[in-house]
């Protein structure tokens, strides 16, 4: 996909992209204000952003950028953590992180042991070999993320997050609210 800039800056020196704009005034029809649907635009394309950022380093080093995060999640783990820990913690099947565990343990990154509290289950454990890569991806990856977030001031970034986690919170919330009413919440 190319990365095309249509980015302009309003008078009281806030960015948005026109064509969202003009799109999401069509769509509002009832008279309504389309900045929360032009918000969430701009959400998906910062997401896509960081997400084409991560895919080129990660893929530009053999992983893809599920099984970054999964090495990632690993690495703070003194004991290893079951598939279902992984995937839980992802928000993505069991079977997607198997699928991931296997990929990381072909290639060295990623063994699987017994759990030493359950015999029935297995752990997946980050490898001296996984530690390595991901040492030698942390300064490339530091480096990403300072230019993905140039001009951004500390306190901009705190406010960023707080919005997003915020966001994200609202759909937790509005998520449960449909389910106890028997409503389906893939909107």
């Amino acid at each position: 996909m190319n990365d095309v800039r249509n980015f302009e800056v309003d008078p009281a020196g806030f960015h948005y992209d026109p064509r969202v704009r003009a799109t999401m005034a069509r769509f509002v029809t009832d008279g309504g204000d389309p900045l929360a649907f032009e918000a969430a635009a701009a959400v998906r394309t910062a997401h896509r952003a960081v997400e084409r950022m991560r895919s080129h380093g990660s893929e530009g080093r053999g992983l893809s950028a599920g099984a970054l995060d999964v090495l990632i999640r690993l690495d703070g783990e003194e004991r290893g953590l079951s598939i279902g820990e992984l995937a839980r913690a992802a928000g993505v099947s069991s079977r997607n992180v198997t699928g991931l565990v296997d990929t990381l343990e072909r290639d060295g990154l990623v063994r699987r042991v017994p759990d030493e509290a359950d015999r029935r289950s297995v752990l997946a454990e980050i490898t001296p070999a996984g530690r390595a890569w991901l040492d030698a991806f942390r300064k490339p990856t530091q480096a990403a993320m300072r230019a993905m977030f140039r001009g951004f001031t500390p306190e901009e970034l705190v406010v960023f997050r707080d919005l997003c986690l915020r966001l994200a919170d609202n759909q937790i919330r509005l998520s449960a609210h449909l389910r106890q009413n028997g409503q389906r919440d893939d909107h």
